[in-house]
């Protein structure tokens, strides 16, 4: 059986989440069970972009604050990082305060800028990693995602946050190579089997629904989930939310490489009743995954089916972050003429359906809309 501790935890106050943290690893068998005197320890938070702990799109400071100080006690020998979305690991860890919250435990910051080269013999897909060097200096890993919706895996949890364990530009190459999102989550979980965290914790106490990772709205759910198990975690989370785990294609790849279950029966929960964290109305994709094909007549038939990113004039800032982070060459989304003064134009004939684009937008300008034909459809 997996162990999976739901924890509740009413607010980001110190003291009430560290006794909270403290009640969930008790539960799966202490600090100790995960890092031991002198053992190199990387915390890995979830650090997509720079912004303010209230925007609700990083690990909570408090969160990481209060694992650092249960994880000292240990006599480990701690570091933390993450390569974001866009822009600098210290800018986004100093914009969410968890780089105040390092400086003041005396944690450094690790390095994932360098990239080091690792092959993977157990990938089922892929084999070969470009990973920072902060995965490859450290011991063991503990991840601390944030409960968030995804656009493109419909959730970001447990086995998603590894993904900013490749450095820079590097994870834009793998959205090129991978435009399936039933590709890019076999990645994503051959890549959480190498990076091969100790132990996850879940800041769930203020999530985020809708236009998640960064353009959503916080959505209290007062929870902090941990489990040793990033299947059973995420495969848990979703039947909080009403979401079938069998329509996140993390949670399924990851069940059939053996990392993990996704069935109820193999899970064993702890801690809080669940029925305290039930959120049926919680504002997230409930529907099948719509995979995109990006070969022949299949590229033609989901250029007309999979929803696609839209830029909402009015709210676009005509920043250009939608147009650095879109992988497809020639740009997918680019400026309309040389002034630059309004907001980018979409191609949708060449765009792949990342939607980094808005996953990253600051302004939360870009939403995804069905195409005319889907919604013609979902009306028959």
């Amino acid at each position: 059986m997996s162990q999976v501790a739901l924890i509740r935890c009413n607010s980001y106050d110190l003291e009430e989440v560290r006794i909270a943290v403290r009640r969930g690893l008790d539960l799966l068998g202490g600090a100790g069970r995960f890092a031991t005197q002198g053992r190199k320890v990387l915390l890995k938070p979830n650090l997509l972009v720079g912004e303010a702990p209230e925007k609700c799109v990083n690990t909570h400071h408090a969160v990481f604050r209060a694992v650092v100080e249960l994880f000292l006690e240990t006599g480990a020998l701690l570091s933390y990082g993450d390569s974001p979305a866009f822009g600098s690991t210290s800018f986004a860890a100093k914009r969410c305060g968890i780089q105040d919250a390092a400086h003041d435990l005396n944690i450094p910051e690790a390095d994932f800028k360098t990239g080091i080269d690792v092959f993977f013999e157990k990938g089922v897909q892929n084999k070969k990693f470009t990973v920072a060097k902060a995965v490859t200096d450290n011991d063991v890993v503990i991840s601390l995602p944030k409960l968030k919706t995804h656009a493109f895996e419909k959730f970001t949890g447990a086995v998603k946050n590894q993904f900013g364990c490749i450095p820079g530009v590097r994870k834009g190459e793998y959205h090129i190579k991978l435009p399936d999102a039933e590709q890019f989550a076999r990645m994503l979980v051959d890549l959480n089997g190498l990076v091969n965290p100790a132990l996850y914790i879940m800041d769930g106490i203020m999530a985020m629904e809708g236009n998640g990772p960064r353009g959503g709205k916080p959505r209290r759910m007062n929870l902090l989930i941990l489990s040793a198990d990033p299947i059973a975690l995420d495969a848990t989370v979703c039947r909080l939310l009403g979401l079938d785990p069998e329509y996140v294609p993390t949670i399924t790849a990851g069940a059939a490489a053996g990392y993990g279950t996704h069935a109820e029966s193999g899970i064993e929960l702890l801690g809080d009743d669940p029925a305290r964290f039930k959120a049926p109305d919680f504002d997230i994709n409930r529907a099948p995954l719509a995979v995109y094909r990006t070969k022949g007549i299949m590229r033609f038939i989901n250029n007309r089916l999979v929803p696609r990113p839209v830029i909402n004039g009015e709210a676009c800032i005509a920043c250009g972050v939608c147009v650095t982070m879109c992988p497809t060459v020639p740009k997918s989304v680019d400026w309309p003429g040389e002034e630059r003064t309004g907001p980018p134009v979409h191609n949708y004939k060449t765009c792949i359906r990342c939607y980094c684009c808005q996953e990253v937008c600051p302004e939360a300008a870009i939403s995804l809309r069905p195409p005319v034909v889907r919604r013609l459809i979902g009306r028959l």
